[in-house]
């Protein structure tokens, strides 16, 4: 791995990190916050590799230091499978990505969809209920929807500024 993609990930995981603990509301088994915009961003600009470590170190930080302990292990493997997701979706068999694709939307809908079934199932198993688990899903894919709008607002404004070719010349 090169220098400047492990700062990236590096960069990226705290980014992740901050923007899980900046604006949490308040949901069934946890919180609602803007951290998967960003994993979904560190996906698309950095790649698959640096997503998926970005935003399994980036999620769990979190959770461990906003007192979720008991989520610190599901949410790494739940977060590292949504960048995993996003990124065998969001690129084509020759590594082109457009933002404004199916294929991007589709991958970012079925990873989400992923963070939603895995919290539900993780919660059902932490509380020992299935109903527990449920109670959070509509929250979740609320949750879902607002950072799949933020990370298409914010890719965007990044594409506008030729952030990709930069990252591609450093790397």
């Amino acid at each position: 791995m090169k220098t400047f993609q492990l700062c990236s990930g590096a960069l990226m995981s705290a980014v992740i990190c901050i923007m899980t603990m900046v604006i949490q509301i308040p949901i069934p088994l946890g919180y609602a916050h803007l951290g998967d915009a960003f994993i979904l961003l560190t996906v698309a600009f950095l790649g698959r590799r640096e997503g998926i470590w970005a935003s399994a170190l980036g999620s769990s930080l979190a959770d461990l230091l906003t007192g979720y302990t008991q989520w610190v292990l599901p949410t790494f493997f739940i977060k590292a499978i949504i960048a995993l997701i996003a990124g065998l979706l969001m690129f084509d068999k020759d590594g082109n990505f457009r933002l404004f694709s199916l294929r991007n939307a589709a991958a970012c809908l079925l990873s989400m969809a992923w963070m939603v079934a895995g919290y539900v199932a993780f919660g059902s198993l932490l509380y020992g209920s299935v109903a527990a688990g449920l109670a959070s899903a509509p929250g979740l894919t609320i949750k879902a929807v607002l950072n799949i709008g933020v990370y298409f607002v914010a890719a965007s404004l990044l594409e506008k500024a030729h952030v990709r070719q930069l990252i591609e010349a450093k790397s």
